[in-house]
Parts: structure tokens; C-alpha cells; sequence
């Protein structure tokens, strides 16, 4: 215990607080696209480089030097140091080819520049090469990781409480992981294993005679009422609340006194962890219970597909719900999913809504899975709710105030959407969230976070016994999760970041409100971008839809949105600002462009010969893929220097987005619907994550952009002799 309160002494004295405001002015956090901050950075990395060598000379200053004075005269001394010298710099010159992600022409991947704190807390926290797999090799980076991503749990909206205030609450819990694909893997493995719990303690109860006493314990049902664990049949125990499920052995030792520990050991002949799914599944579940599934978007990452596959649950039960225009899940699509298992019998471990999916940026609808989840669970069929925002979490900093809560609404100066802002609303009641600080975080990698809301669910696949009351802080979090080693390093750039930058309005959401700014600017520029064509050759078509025509209202109200937007283009941030007093157009360009800050477009021609547009998909794929090979490294040989734009690419297929989906974007892109199922549409992707490009001096940096898209749409052209 002594230990423990020596732990949560350590952790509360790390001030990384709600009361400061943060640093939301990207020009003293960055280095800069041409390094106009490199006095700042070095001198901090020189700094931090003094205060470890320091540290060094003073831990146990009697003991001897090793590397002295008559060493550095010798031979083999001065022709190692040389060598070093000579290959680290071939080594600085090769990585000038790398990508130019610090720059205003970068649109490509989620990927921009590193937030200086990130990269500084990175540096000097790598110097000491701490391991946060166990707490002994990482006694500092540890404690900075428990306190940051509790922090990540407020940030998404999880409510972090004292365990002392409310010893009955269900608090939340978080760590770092080495990006988003792992803490999916992680987030489905623990789901999983909360599916199956009860199944398997029920029988340890029966069974067992040391669990014997607790044959009495009884559970919520769905109707409200309550009875006996041992009562209830497979259906009924694979659908109960996931909260009621992690209380079961806290409430087991308060109840009938048996310990933790015991609990663990008994449990582990009947859990799914040590028989296996298949082994599982043929002595628990009778057969009229269908295979588990988990239900994503189409959308979803690809790390899923891997988690079902992993996770021995097959990625065939891998349940994909098609997407809207938009491309968000369709919510009457997933209702029907969920039927569809209801009346099989099919348990759902859990429903997947991406908070910004990677390609479309779309935010899918989480308040109505939420809700969803509440009507189904009245019927009997429950199950989790995770929330891949690993690409969206830190944009829920624009809707959190600087003294750690909510704010909803009013929304910030540069907002996303009204619907967007309803599901960051929701987050809080999602049982899992991945984010990933390395992603709109601007942390280095490898940086990303799982964040549950019941501690409890960690110890779900935890290979070491649950503890009955879990402490706010723990010496170690290396216990839980899938990796083994990983550097405490990212925990002290995550650390940095949130301490100078804050995950509040003040701080991230300044940053990102500026990006969702510019990407609304980029967009307004795109939708229009044909209109200053001299040539007038190419059409684009943005995924994004205008909101009349996400609403039906016809042509002609398409028609005056468009005449609007035009009218946004030519106008200084300044000018435009003013325009948005008007309360038309305030709600117009508010709902613009993406849910958060990517756009998904592609470009079509005028064929001369045809002396029409062109209608074939053969040809508009071929040149948005030559496009794309314009503006990207897709060869290690090219030199960066050379190229005018950097974008990426993607395709749309009719297995994940469906053939309605396909179908509308053909229509309004102006080709044939293809006729081939296996045919893919391409399109490219610009992503905003740099606040700067609408206020660089003496021009609009949009306006380069536009006239170097315009540039590679020809050259495209060109080479294709289209």
C-alpha cells in the first residue's frame, strides 16, 4: 500500500491540469514549413541533451569514467568517431528524399508536421530509453503515461471521477499503444472476452465448488428485473449489460468474501482466454446460437478485418453495414444487421462507428447506434459500442472550454457541422475509443491510445488476476493490452504536447478549428475550381455533397448554394468572416465539405473527339490515377523537389461501399454505372491538418494549390492523349 500511495503521489504531482489554457497559436509550436523556428527547436534539444548528460555525471559521481581523455587520442577511438560522423551524414543527405509532410503543398496522407513540445518530449525522454512495459525500467515515462491518458479519457468525454468521491463508479482507464490497428485488435479482444464472461463464470459457479457460495448473485435483465446468474439461459448471459458484466467479480468477493485471486485461478479452466473460441463455443453454447460478429462500416479500417482474423473469430463474421452518400454508416442498414442477428440468434460482440474515417472523413452515426443499442436492448440482444476515432478524437477538443468540460453549444468560431456535433456529443457513451495522438494529435510516431470507460473491461484480458479495488493509478500498464515493449518516450511527447498545447478550445481545438477552416476554404475552391478552367476540359465531382442536395431540394437550390460559394472564393479570411455574419451564409459554409478534414473528388474531361464528356469509368479511373502518380512519391527515385503537389488516392468498390453508393457517385460524376461488380472508381484525397495555408503572406495558399491541381489534371491529360 505504502507503494501504491507513493504511485498516486507521483502521478498527482505531474500538473497536467484543466486550469491552464492552452498554446492554440501554431506559430510558436511548430518548426515551420521552412524551419522558421529551428532556433527554438535546437535550443531545447541542446537543452535536453545538458540536463541527461548531467544526470549521468552526477548518478554516483565516484564511480570511474570509461571512455577518457587517452581513448579519444588512440586510433580505433578517432577512426570510430569518423566513421559515425561520415555515415550519419550520408544517412541526413537520404533523408532529404523522404516525404515533404511539413509543407503547404502536403494534402496527401493524415500525416503533417510535428508539434515542437511532441517532438522535444519525444528527444529527451528517448535519451533515457525508458521501457513502459513494466514500471521498474520506467518509473518517470509510467507515471506520465497514467496521467496523460486519463486525460485522453476526459478529452473524449469519459467522465473521470475520484474513486474516493464515488467508490461505486465505473471509472475509465487508458494507455498508450503503438497506433490505431493495435488498440482496435486490443479493443475487440477485451470486447470479446466480456461477451463470453458470464457464459463462463456461470459454469465456474455450477461447477465449481469454491464459487459455490455465489449461486445467488443475480443480474438486471432487460425488462428490469432481476434473477439468479445461475438461472439465466446462453442467450440471456451473452446479452447482458456490459457494465453488469465487469462488476461480477468485484461483487462476488464484497459479496460472498471469496478473493480475487481464487476467482481468477477457478475461472481460468472455463474461460474462453484458455479453452479457446472453438473449444468454447462446442461445451457452452448450444446449437441454436449462431457464430459471433462484430458489425463495422463499410468504411472501417482495415485493422478490423486483421482483428477477426487474429482474434480466431473469422474476418466472414465480419458483419459490413453499407454507407450513405456521405459515406457514413447507414443507420437503417445497421438496424437491419441487428435484426438480422436478432432472429438468428447471432451474438453481436460489438457495433464499430468510425469517428473520421481515413479516406472520407466521415463521422458515422453514433447517436443513433447509441440509441439503436437502447431499443435493441429492450428486445434482449446487446452488445458494445467502440469508437475508432483514431483519426477523429482530437477534434473533439473544439467543443471542450478550458476548465475540462463539455461545451456542445454554442460551437466553436470555425465549427464542424450540426450533425458532426451531435455524435462528439455521444462519444462519453461509447464503452471503447481508439485515438491516435500521432495522427491529429501531431505527436511523432508511435503514438496511439485505447481509452475504455469501465477500467474493469482491461481485465478482461489481462493474463494476471483483477483487482477487486482499482487504485487511480497503477505501477504498471505493461499487464494489459497486446504489446510487450514500447517506448516511454512516446508517452513523454504526448505528455509535452498536452501540457503546452491542451486538449481544450484554447489549444487543439484553435489548431484544428483553423484546419477545418482552410478545408472548408479548399473545398469551397474545388466545387468551383471548373468555373475558372480557361480551357474548360475538366469537371470535378466532390464525395461531398452541397446540403441541398443532401436535402432533395432541387436544382435550383443547388444553384444559388453554388452561386454563393463562388462568391466565398476571391474573399480575404477577413472578408469572408464578415460575409458569415449573414446567418444564410454562416449556416452554409458551416455545413461544407467533410465531417472533419479530408476531401474525397475526382476529375472528368471534356473528350475532344467524342466532342462530349466522357462517359466511360475505364477512362475517368485512368486519369485520376495518373493524377495521383503526378502529385505523389510513388517512386523512390523521384526527387521531392520536383513535384508541385503531394495527394493520395483511393478507390470506391461495390463489395465495402455498396452499388447504390457506386451508382450515385457515377451519376453525379457524369460516367456510366459499371456493369462489372469488381469495377472500382478512383479518386483522390487532399487532407488539411495545416492551419496556415488561407493566411500566408501577400496570397491565398489555396490558390496555389488550386492552380497546381489544375496543372497535373493537364499534364494527366497529356500523357494519357485523352
Amino acid at each position: 500500500m505504502r507503494i501504491r500511495a507513493a504511485w498516486d503521489r507521483l502521478v498527482d504531482e505531474l500538473d497536467l491540469d484543466s486550469e491552464h489554457t492552452g498554446v492554440g497559436q501554431p506559430h510558436a509550436l511548430f518548426l515551420g514549413p521552412k524551419a522558421e523556428n529551428q532556433d527554438v527547436l535546437a535550443r531545447l534539444i541542446a537543452e535536453a541533451i545538458e540536463w541527461h548528460c548531467g544526470y549521468r555525471r552526477e548518478f554516483h559521481p565516484e564511480d570511474p569514467e570509461i571512455i577518457t581523455p587517452d581513448v579519444k587520442r588512440g586510433h580505433d577511438y578517432k577512426d570510430g568517431v569518423a566513421r559515425l560522423e561520415q555515415e550519419a551524414r550520408k544517412l541526413f543527405k537520404l533523408l532529404r528524399k523522404s516525404a515533404p509532410v511539413f509543407s503547404l503543398r502536403h494534402q496527401g496522407h493524415m500525416l503533417w508536421d510535428q508539434a515542437m513540445p511532441a517532438q522535444i518530449g519525444y528527444f529527451a525522454a528517448m535519451l533515457y530509453n525508458q521501457n513502459n512495459v513494466a514500471a521498474e525500467s520506467s518509473p518517470i515515462t509510467t507515471a506520465l503515461e497514467i496521467k496523460l491518458c486519463r486525460e485522453l479519457c476526459q478529452m473524449l468525454g469519459f467522465p473521470v471521477t475520484s474513486r474516493q468521491d464515488n467508490p461505486a463508479a465505473d471509472l475509465p482507464w487508458g494507455h498508450i499503444t503503438c497506433g490505431g490497428s493495435v488498440a482496435n485488435i486490443e479493443a475487440l479482444w477485451a470486447l470479446r472476452n466480456a461477451k463470453f464472461f458470464a457464459l463462463a463464470l456461470r459454469k465456474a459457479i455450477v461447477r465449481d465448488p469454491l464459487l459455490a457460495p455465489a449461486k445467488t448473485i443475480a443480474v438486471s435483465l432487460p425488462d428490469g428485473s432481476r434473477a439468479p446468474l445461475v438461472d439465466l439461459d446462453p442467450w440471456a448471459l451473452l446479452n447482458l449489460k456490459i457494465d453488469d458484466v465487469l462488476k461480477l467479480p468485484d461483487r462476488i468477493t464484497r459479496e460472498f468474501g471469496i478473493g480475487a485471486s481464487l476467482i481468477q485461478r477457478t475461472l481460468r479452466r472455463y474461460s474462453i482466454q484458455h479453452i479457446g473460441l472453438s473449444e468454447f463455443y462446442r461445451s457452452n453454447v448450444p446449437s441454436d446460437i449462431g457464430e459471433p460478429c462484430v458489425i463495422v462500416p463499410s468504411t472501417r479500417h482495415y485493422s478490423w478485418d486483421k482483428a477477426t482474423t487474429l482474434l480466431g473469430l473469422g474476418d466472414g463474421n465480419l458483419l459490413k453495414v453499407s454507407v450513405d452518400p456521405e459515406a457514413r454508416m447507414d443507420a437503417a442498414s445497421l438496424e437491419a444487421a441487428l435484426e438480422y442477428c436478432k432472429d438468428r440468434n447471432r451474438p453481436v460482440i460489438a457495433v464499430v462507428a468510425v469517428i473520421g474515417s481515413t479516406e472520407e472523413s466521415a463521422v458515422d452515426p453514433l447517436r443513433q447506434i447509441i440509441d439503436l443499442r437502447k431499443y435493441f436492448r429492450e428486445g434482449g440482444l446487446d452488445f458494445a459500442v467502440h469508437c475508432d476515432a483514431a483519426w477523429g478524437g482530437y477534434f473533439n477538443t473544439m467543443y471542450r472550454d478550458d476548465h475540462g468540460g463539455e461545451d456542445y453549444d454554442p460551437a466553436p468560431a470555425f465549427p464542424m457541422s450540426d450533425y458532426v456535433r451531435m455524435q462528439y456529443a455521444a462519444l462519453g457513451e461509447a464503452d471503447s475509443i481508439t485515438v491516435d495522438p500521432h495522427k491529429a494529435g501531431y505527436v511523432p510516431y508511435p503514438a496511439g491510445a485505447l481509452c475504455y470507460r469501465n477500467s474493469r473491461l482491461r481485465d478482461m484480458i489481462s493474463l494476471k488476476a483483477p483487482v477487486v479495488f482499482h487504485g487511480e493509478s497503477e505501477e504498471s500498464v505493461g499487464v494489459y493490452g497486446i504489446e510487450g515493449s514500447k517506448p516511454g518516450a512516446a508517452a513523454a511527447a504526448v505528455y509535452l504536447a498536452h501540457k503546452v498545447i491542451r486538449p481544450t478550445r484554447s489549444g487543439y481545438g484553435k489548431i484544428l478549428g483553423q484546419c477545418v477552416w482552410a478545408s472548408k476554404r479548399l473545398y469551397c475552391r474545388l466545387l468551383t475550381m471548373a468555373d475558372r478552367d480557361p480551357l474548360k476540359r475538366l469537371s470535378i465531382t466532390l464525395l461531398q455533397r452541397l446540403p441541398a442536395e443532401r436535402a432533395s431540394k432541387g436544382h435550383e437550390a443547388e444553384r444559388r448554394e453554388r452561386d454563393l460559394i463562388a462568391s466565398f472564393v476571391p474573399l480575404t479570411n477577413g472578408a469572408l468572416e464578415q460575409e458569415l455574419s449573414e446567418p444564410e451564409a454562416w449556416a452554409l459554409f458551416r455545413n461544407l465539405g467533410s465531417d472533419q478534414v479530408i476531401l474525397s473528388y475526382s476529375f472528368n474531361f471534356f473528350d475532344a473527339r467524342l466532342n462530349a464528356w466522357n462517359k466511360s469509368a475505364e477512362k475517368h479511373n485512368a486519369l485520376n490515377e495518373k493524377i495521383f502518380e503526378i502529385c505523389s512519391i510513388t517512386n523512390p527515385d523521384i526527387d521531392p523537389g520536383t513535384l508541385n503537389l503531394i495527394l493520395t488516392a483511393s478507390k470506391f468498390n461495390a463489395d465495402d461501399y455498396g452499388r447504390a453508393f457506386i451508382g450515385n457517385y457515377c451519376n453525379r460524376a457524369g460516367i456510366e454505372y459499371p456493369t462489372d461488380r469488381d469495377m472500382t472508381i478512383s479518386f483522390l484525397i487532399s487532407t488539411t491538418m495545416n492551419p496556415w495555408p488561407t493566411e500566408t503572406p501577400g496570397v491565398d495558399f489555396l490558390e496555389t494549390i488550386e492552380v497546381a491541381l489544375r496543372k497535373a489534371a493537364y499534364e494527366a491529360l497529356g500523357a494519357l492523349d485523352f
